[in-house]
């Protein structure tokens, strides 16, 4: 058995290195995102800062936290096989976890994460104690204090940053407007001091506190003389701030890069438990039952997990090795950046999630409280307001999302309320403050306009609904996962490994496919980031071209799927097609929105000569997507009934329209992709041809159903409707093919 447990410890420490990546991966936001959304330096220059100060955190940290072992389960009642099942469980679980968050792009946090998978996997293995004859209660097995504790922190993180991001920005941009660098001359220095003092703060009391050679006396010293170090740092940054500006140093980037140097060593000292604590822990118990267990493992307790933790050098700069390559590599954290930047964007951007009814009763709400505001405030404290708030002086970096006031006080304020947090040994949230912080400073700039704000507000739910599932989720997943190998024995963990493996595996993979979308993407953000408008109808044709191309081949392969399922009565295709269909109504929504706002960026001219095409294209898209959804809907209910199916004879028949059709999507997806509009009119004429023919087809078996055997109306019906919606989907492609052709070509006719 010490052979299982050394393995499961050395596999402990393989899934702690692929959780520095992952973790890394979802954690990258709380410091990257305000320096990479103001693009206050290239990307490749903010990576090397926050590199360095991930590094400096990690390699000076004292390791972990106490939460790891002893934090929420009381170790001395607990023995050794119990908690090699419980870190198991915590480790596996977090893995899972983080990796679908981070797949789906969606912040969430690893300290809440790893305290409920603990909490959880502690919790049943105390159950299976406690019926197994063992005469305690909770209280005396879990540290319920500790957790109240983090459960406290979660709402508080979220409540008091989104207030706090929301007034201080609202203060800041009163101060500075969005024109700022006309008002930089005197109040830069004490605006850059205020902000190098706070991050000075923060880095003393919530960053340095817990790094390994912070000896008591050095905290102490620090404490009673906090007043003096604020006071001399507010000076001292203040006349350093002044004369940069005065040399022509943008002081605004340089509080930018060392915010976010501050956070990344912060979150490296301070978080690292979360990613290696528990390995760690199983190692330390794992080295304590070798020297004292005596071969028994369900017998030895592990009260030595109770005394002080003291992590070697070398693992600490193994992990921040680790984090830095994670950091300077990893596509997934790309992945999260993306949705909190494109959240707080000052533009319209590419609005990632859906509308939802929560969202749109908030907005309409806000729209009232600030229609009474407006009523009641003097017409001169109005236009004053509006002046300092106008949001048409923005001034930008090319490709930013918000400007450098914004970014700053995004940094400033996350690392000010986490240190103060820390003084007052409330556990926020770091992933929780930022995001909320970085929400409140959009509000507050104006960035949810009406165009969007229904789509901002679902997304901060749902990114706040992804924090307590990731609670729920943790919680649950550790208990069912450490159940399985309390009972299940040294089989049960072997198949967990294999299974954990398999799908990191498969996860990565599927996140390596998901990739091949880049090229659209990346089309997009060219669009709407250039400033040469000619140059973007010229990419925005291209991109249009490129969507659309697409929902043709989809459409061409669900038609065939369907009348394929409907004829052969299988309701799994069927069912399949359903599905995607829904699906892919949303992927049409969501492309129509990027257009729209694609066209927005090029000459008005040309967007009022295109945008008539431009609708009528896509409501041609949409049109033959409805005559899918009806054949399916029809389709599916009669074959999942089992009711007769299609007589050979109809069948047959209607093979030669299935044929026909495919060739003419086919046809029309090789105009799309050579360009060749001239064809235009022939696959016109061609669409006329098939829906005549289909018409007929429609009008003689409509005219013999009083001829027909009345077992087989109920199929004929089924018949009669594929036919109809399938003679108007050849009608909409038919005047897809002239949108298509008038958006291309201006001088472009469909006659002939």
């Amino acid at each position: 058995m010490e052979i299982l447990f050394l393995c499961v410890v050395v596999f402990l420490f393989l899934l702690a290195i692929f959780d520095l990546t992952v973790g890394v991966s979802n954690d990258a936001v709380n410091f990257l995102n305000s320096a990479i959304g103001s693009k206050a330096a290239p990307l490749r220059r903010v990576l090397i800062v926050a590199s360095i100060g991930v590094f400096i955190g990690a390699a000076m940290s004292n390791g972990m936290m106490d939460i790891a072992r002893h934090g929420i389960f009381r170790p001395e009642h607990f023995s050794f096989y119990d908690l090699i099942c419980i870190f198991m469980a915590v480790m596996v679980t977090d893995i899972i976890l983080l990796d679908i968050f981070n797949t789906l792009g969606m912040p969430t946090s690893t300290t809440v994460s790893m305290v409920f998978e603990l909490l959880g996997a502690t919790f049943v293995v105390a159950l299976i104690k406690m019926a197994g004859g063992l005469d305690m209660g909770l209280n005396d097995l879990i540290n319920t204090e500790k957790v109240l504790s983090v459960t406290f922190g979660i709402f508080l993180s979220v409540a008091i940053a989104f207030f706090f991001g929301t007034v201080v920005q609202f203060l800041a941009r009163m101060i500075f407007t969005f024109n700022y660098r006309s008002n930089l001359r005197w109040k830069i220095g004490i605006f850059g001091g205020i902000c190098t003092t706070a991050l000075i703060y923060f880095l003393i009391i919530k960053g340095a506190r817990d790094l390994s050679f912070m000896t008591p006396d050095v905290k102490e010293w620090i404490r009673v003389h906090t007043w003096e170090i604020i006071g001399c740092s507010l000076v001292a940054a203040t006349l350093v701030m002044q004369l940069l500006h005065a040399l022509g140093v943008n002081v605004l980037k340089v509080v930018v890069l060392l915010g976010t140097f501050s956070l990344a060593m912060a979150f490296a000292g301070n978080d690292l438990v979360n990613f290696i604590g528990v390995p760690l822990s199983g190692l330390a118990s794992y080295q304590d039952y070798i020297a004292n267990g005596g071969g028994d493992a369900h017998g030895f307790l592990m009260n030595s997990l109770n005394g002080p933790s003291d992590t070697p050098v070398y693992f600490l700069i193994g992990a921040g090795v680790i984090m830095v390559v994670a950091l300077s590599t990893s596509r997934k954290s790309r992945n999260v950046s993306k949705t909190e930047v494109g959240l707080g964007s000052q533009g319209d951007g590419d609005e990632m999630f859906g509308s939802s009814r929560i969202a749109r009763r908030l907005v309409r709400w806000s729209l009232s409280v600030i229609g009474w505001v407006r009523s009641v405030t003097p017409v001169r404290v109005r236009q004053w307001f509006n002046r300092r708030f106008d949001i048409d002086e923005t001034i930008m970096e090319s490709g930013a999302a918000f400007d450098l006031i914004r970014g700053s006080v995004n940094l400033v304020l996350a690392g000010a309320l986490i240190a103060l947090g820390t003084s007052f040994k409330l556990p926020l949230s770091t992933t929780f403050v930022t995001f909320m912080v970085a929400m409140g400073t959009s509000l507050s700039d104006r960035a949810w306009g009406r165009e969007s704000a229904v789509f901002r507000i679902t997304g901060v739910i749902s990114v706040i609904g992804g924090w307590f599932l990731t609670a729920g989720a943790a919680f649950i997943g550790a208990g069912i996962i450490v159940a399985v190998m309390h009972y299940g024995g040294h089989w049960a963990i072997i198949v967990l490994s294999v299974l954990t493996i398999f799908l990191i595996v498969r996860s990565n993979r599927r996140f390596k496919s998901r990739r091949e979308d880049d090229g659209a993407e990346t089309l997009f953000r060219a669009i709407i980031s250039t400033d040469d408008k000619t140059e973007a109808w010229n990419m925005l044709r291209c991109y249009i071209n490129e969507q659309q191309l697409q929902f043709i081949d989809y459409a061409r392969s669900t038609f065939a799927d369907i009348t394929a399922g409907f004829i052969s009565e299988n309701p799994k295709v069927l069912s399949r097609a359903e599905s995607g269909l829904e699906r892919h109504k949303k992927i049409l929504k969501n492309a129509r929105r990027r257009e729209t706002l694609c066209l927005q960026h090029v000459d008005r001219p040309v967007a009022i000569e295109k945008s008539t095409w431009f609708y009528l294209s896509n409501n041609c898209c949409m049109s033959m997507l409805y005559n899918l959804r009806r054949i399916t809907e029809v389709c599916r209910e009669h074959v999942d009934n089992n009711f007769r199916p299609l007589p050979q004879e109809y069948a047959g028949e209607f093979e030669i329209v299935r044929t026909r059709v495919e060739i003419m999507f086919n046809d029309t997806m090789t105009m799309m992709h050579d360009n060749a509009i001239d064809a235009i009119v022939a696959l016109r004429r061609r669409c006329d041809e098939l829906k005549n023919d289909l018409s007929d087809m429609y009008h003689r078996r409509h005219s013999s159903l009083h001829e027909t055997d009345p077992s087989l109306l109920s199929v004929m019906y089924v018949y009669i409707n594929l036919l109809q919606e399938t003679r108007e989907m050849v009608s909409g492609m038919r005047k897809y093919l002239r949108a298509y052709g008038k958006l291309q070509d201006s001088g472009f006719s469909a006659r002939g």
